[in-house]
Parts: structure tokens; sequence; C-alpha cells
């Protein structure tokens, strides 16, 4: 009985040995079935090249068999960036970013028949911008934000401003100013480097003495609504290319404290930059509400040599003749 029971577990043991064997070869199909060799299989994983980082392919060694065989449907793989990344469209339009390139302008008239001009261009950043009321012109530079603000003397009752850039761009604002009928004004405007100066002197103030009005000592807004005496006004930035500058005194007639003249004139400073040349220049003046006058003149300035010197140029902008109403 001993010797039987031996025989029956070898028998067993062997066909253990065998069906493992067979397993190991063959996995549960059958020989006959289309399985593949664990060589072939590995041949094509090692051909793979990984094109992300996401895709990782264990490579076997050839000569370890597969615990099972690979079917013969033909696996497609992608890289992660074809399936998980989203497409992306950039914006085709300022609005789209919420940034919007419009050009605004407003008007508000304010004290002393001044107008307060306030411009907004986000596209202009520190670009140049010409603006323009009743034929006066300057030059002003926009902020690097993008916008401007500035007091601009108003020559006409219904007042229109106009601001230009270089590229066409630009708005119109409008304001009514119905103080300018108490304000007397002059202006001279030139372009470029003309070393032009606008004088006044009140009641026949002498040089340099407190009731010389220029730009070196211009007045204040506070003289002017107590009717004692102008103020000067200077637009434009001189350091902006083809520079158009305009210096505006205004006298407040119409509430004035006493009676006597303005005495104005305009004066050219020959310089390095302007000796030898013709200076143009244009002058505007608006009297006790009446119609807007405008002169232009052309100045042959004297040689270098005469640099430093001043020319006094009378007769260009009427004397004010100041009476108390």
């Amino acid at each position: 009985m001993a010797r039987l029971t031996s025989y029956i577990l070898g028998s067993a043991t062997l066909v253990c040995a065998l069906g493992t064997g067979y397993v190991m070869q063959y996995g549960f199909g059958l020989p006959q079935s289309n399985a593949r060799p664990a060589a072939d299989v590995q041949l094509e994983l090692s051909s793979i090249t990984p094109t992300s980082s996401a895709l990782v392919v264990p490579l076997l060694p050839a000569e370890q068999p597969m615990a099972e065989p690979l079917p013969d449907t033909p696996v497609e793989v992608k890289a992660a960036f074809e399936t998980d990344v989203p497409e992306t469209q950039l914006p085709e339009s300022p609005e789209e970013t919420g940034f919007a390139c419009d050009i605004t302008m407003t008007a508000e008239p304010i004290a002393g028949a001044l107008v307060d001009l306030a411009l907004s261009a986000p596209c202009h950043a520190s670009e140049r911008v010409t603006l323009h009321h009743q034929g006066m012109m300057f030059s002003d530079v926009m902020q690097p934000d993008g916008t401007l603000s500035v007091d601009i003397p108003a020559l006409a009752e219904q007042a229109i401003f106009i601001a230009s850039f270089a590229g066409g761009d630009g708005a119109m604002a409008t304001t009514e100013v119905s103080s300018l009928l108490f304000y007397d004004r002059v202006a001279v405007q030139w372009k470029g480097e003309a070393g032009l100066q606008l004088h006044a002197r009140e009641f026949a103030a002498e040089y340099f003495s407190e009731g010389h009005i220029w730009a070196a000592s211009a007045g204040n807004l506070t003289a002017a609504a107590k009717g004692e005496g102008g103020f000067l006004t200077r637009l434009g930035q001189m350091d902006a290319p083809e520079a158009l500058v305009v210096e505006v005194y205004s006298f407040p007639s119409g509430t004035a404290r006493r009676s006597g003249e303005v005495l104005l004139s305009v004066e050219a400073e020959v310089t390095a930059k302007n000796c030898g040349a013709a200076v143009e220049a244009q002058t505007l003046q608006i009297l006790g509400g009446g119609p807007l006058r405008t002169h232009d003149l052309t100045l042959d300035m004297p040689s270098c040599d005469a640099v430093g010197d001043f020319l006094v140029l009378k007769n260009l902008v009427e004397d004010l003749t100041i009476a108390i109403r």
C-alpha cells in the first residue's frame, strides 16, 4: 500500500509539472491560437519612442518570457499633450482682453473763463497730441497711462475743442463758457524754438515790477477773480518734436477795480537756435466779447552775432483800455 501511494504521488507531481510548463509557454489558450511569441512582442515594444513625459513603457529583457501574450489588435499611443491640453484661442481684438482703445474727451468750464479739458486715449500713451480751439493750436504729450488734463483759456462762449494724433485718431468736446464776456484775451502762438514772449504791463507798470505779467511772473487766478489783475497761461511742451506753443494773457475787464491801460507787446529773444532764421507766428485777440481777430507775422531774426538781444515787436496786438463798469 505504501508503495502504491508513492506511485500515485509521483504521477500527480509529474502532471503538475507538465501543466505548469505548458501554461508558462502557451498561456491558457491553445497552441494553435493566434498568440505570438514573447520575443516578437518584445521587439515591437522596444521600438516605441516616448513623445511625452506622461508616456512610460517598461521594456522587458529579451530572455524573460511574458506571462500572457498580447493580442494582435494594434495599440494606439497618444502623447499627453494631444489628449489632455485643450486648444486655446488667442484674443483677436483689444475688447476681448478688456483693454479698449476708445478715445474720449470732456470739457468743463472753470474759474477765469478757463476750460478743464480731460483726454483719455489708452492706446496712445506717451504720444504727442495736438489740441485745437478757435484757431489756437498747441502740442502736448500724453501721460504714460494714456491720459491728459489741461486748463485752456476759452476764446469763444460756445467753445469747441479738438484733439488729434499723428496717426489720424482724435476726439472732440464742446462746452459753454458764459464768463468769457468778462475777460479780454490776447494770445501769441508759434512753432519750434522761436524765442517769442508775450508781455503785459498792467496800468503802465515798469518792466519786472509787480504789474509786469509774463512767463516768469504769470499772475494768478485769485487776483483775476477780485478784478485786480490778469494772468498768463502758457500751453505746449517745448520738448516735443515740432512743438506748437501758445501764450495767452487774460484780464478781467468786466470786473476791474481800476481804470487805465494794459500795455501789450510781443518780444523775441535772439538765440543760437533762431538767429539768422525767419520766425513765423500768429496773434489772436478777443475784446469785450467781440469777434476773434487774428494776425500772421514773419520775423527775420538778426545774425548770430546778436545772440542774447531782444526785439520788441509793438503794434502786433492792441493795448487794453480798462474802464470801471
